[in-house]
């Protein structure tokens, strides 16, 4: 999918194209971002046996993957 937007950005003014490239890459490391972060805290709630907190982040982590 991320192709055919790609694709057809050939024909976006090229500084639209441009922050309309700038915005996707943010969007993706933001989800990378707090991904990691659920990540984190899964691990954490396992270490100390938390199954309410673990099982919260694993919610959260499906609405963000």
């Amino acid at each position: 999918m991320e192709n055919n937007v790609i694709n057809g950005m050939d024909r976006v003014d090229p500084n639209l194209r441009d922050e309309m490239l700038a915005e996707m890459f943010l969007d993706q490391m933001m989800n990378d971002f707090k991904r990691s972060k659920i990540l984190e805290g899964i691990d954490q709630s396992l270490k100390n046996k938390d199954k309410e907190a673990f099982l919260l982040l694993t919610e959260e982590l499906k609405s963000v993957s």
